[in-house]
């Protein structure tokens, strides 16, 4: 006889009771931010419509601040370049728990999500490039169609109310994650004019002192913000997209628990920070981001223009051939099977949802697009996009939400009223859909 052959892991199992409890906590806050970030964005583009869009444009151009420190930014600038420095900041966080802790923590497991998101960032830019180039368009929009707004994404999952099994969500949730980091790596690189050295330079000093207190377990919120608000208004300074800094400080933040605390310095700063990212800053950002011109001239203009209709099929094509395209070719690399209760047309729904891309892709759009006019056709091609992804998966998965009913009951079930479902004091661990 031959050796014995592994057993092959599962793909869209049944998650672990504690990676499943930290991802239900961070779905939750930010499918209530994502809700609200739809209201803000309806706010913003009926505002924008009607015949005060003149006092829209009066308050979203207001400058403020402190112009000594190189800080008098309109209120437009304050949302992208300040409030949304606590998007990038818990996105951070998150990600550091996805590599310590989470799917991302050994070579093997993150293959799957981070080939399957690289695939859904390269394939949205090369189909905005191909249709963007041969009529004469600009190439400057090819990192617009990149990334996934996953409070948007969720928020259209609930109010379709679907059961989507918990595996599924934690799936669309890492390639967001990879997806963001991916993003400020584009923006840092590639949207950076000129660069202050010495800000930089102050900027990298200032997170290596946040590095150090982190080591020493130096505690205390009075520490860490003003240090952080000095690091932001540096990296801000130095040319660098100010949102660098907070994936930076995410980062940095410990996220493995000691042994005499409850919770590790990141958890904590999470759940004090991502009720405000979610309910305040995203959809503030929103609502000074997506006051764009909903004229029907405006909507011809996003399906005739080479940019806006590279833009609008790079998120709802490109983003949904990228990631399901990746994600079947990473499971048959890493000889990863695929849960047998779900099927291959459930990862395709998952891959249209990522197509909404709502914050991100807006934020680099206000980067790549320095002319307002441009900006503005951008700006419509973004908020076009999202809407067909959206429906395009709402139609996916309403096909199978029956099924995803039956594995959210299973999953849920908890008879004996001890607050842990059923399942997972199953044995042996036999059941169908778990991991090995």
């Amino acid at each position: 006889m031959g050796p014995p052959q592994h057993e092959r892991s599962v793909f869209l199992g049944l998650l672990p009771w504690a990676e499943r409890t930290a991802v239900a906590r961070a779905l939750r806050a930010e499918t209530v931010g994502g809700l609200a970030l739809l209201v803000a964005a309806v706010v913003a583009l009926v505002w924008a419509n009607t015949p005060w869009s003149a006092a829209y444009e009066a308050v979203r151009d207001f400058h403020f601040g402190i112009p000594a420190l190189g800080l008098d930014l309109s209120v437009e600038h304050w949302a992208s370049e300040g409030l949304l420095t606590l998007f990038f900041l818990v996105a951070g966080i998150e990600l550091k728990r996805e590599l310590t802790l989470g799917e991302l923590r050994t070579p093997a497991k993150a293959a799957l999500p981070v080939v399957a998101a690289v695939c859904g960032m390269a394939v949205p830019a090369g189909v905005y490039l191909a249709v963007s180039l041969p009529r004469g368009g600009a190439a400057d929009g090819w990192a617009v169609p990149m990334a996934t707004d996953i409070a948007f994404a969720l928020a259209v999952l609930a109010i379709l109310s679907t059961h989507l099994p918990s595996a599924l969500r934690a799936f669309l949730l890492t390639l967001a994650v990879v997806d963001d980091l991916g993003a400020i790596f584009v923006i840092a690189l590639f949207f950076t004019s000129s660069l202050n050295l010495l800000a930089l330079a102050g900027a990298i000093a200032g997170l290596t002192i946040f590095y150090r207190m982190q080591r020493k377990r130096l505690r205390g919120w009075w520490w860490y913000v003003p240090l952080g608000l000095t690091i932001w208004a540096l990296t801000y300074n130095s040319g660098v997209h100010a949102t660098a800094a907070g994936v930076a400080m995410g980062l940095l933040l410990r996220t493995r628990r000691d042994p005499d605390e409850h919770v590790s310095c990141g958890e904590r700063t999470e759940h004090h920070l991502r009720p405000i990212s979610a309910g305040i800053a995203v959809p503030l950002f929103a609502l000074f981001a997506a006051g764009v011109s909903i004229s029907p001239s405006a909507l011809g203009t996003v399906f005739r223009e080479p940019e806006p209709l590279g833009v609008v099929l790079g998120l709802v094509v490109g983003k949904t051939i990228g990631i399901f395209i990746g994600t079947y070719l990473a499971a048959r690399f890493t000889r990863a099977q695929l849960n047998p209760d779900l099927a291959w047309a459930d990862v395709l729904a998952l891959a249209a949802v990522s197509g909404v891309g709502f914050t991100v892709a807006l934020l680099i759009g206000e980067l790549a697009f320095t002319n307002p006019v441009d900006a503005e056709h951008i700006k419509a091609a973004v908020v076009t996009g999202s809407l067909i992804a959206a429906a395009l998966a709402a139609m996916l998965i309403k096909r199978r939400n029956t099924i995803y009913r039956r594995i959210y009951e299973e999953e849920n079930r908890d008879d004996d009223e001890d607050s842990v479902p059923d399942i997972y004091q199953q044995t042996p661990r036999s059941s169908r859909h778990r991991f090995p």
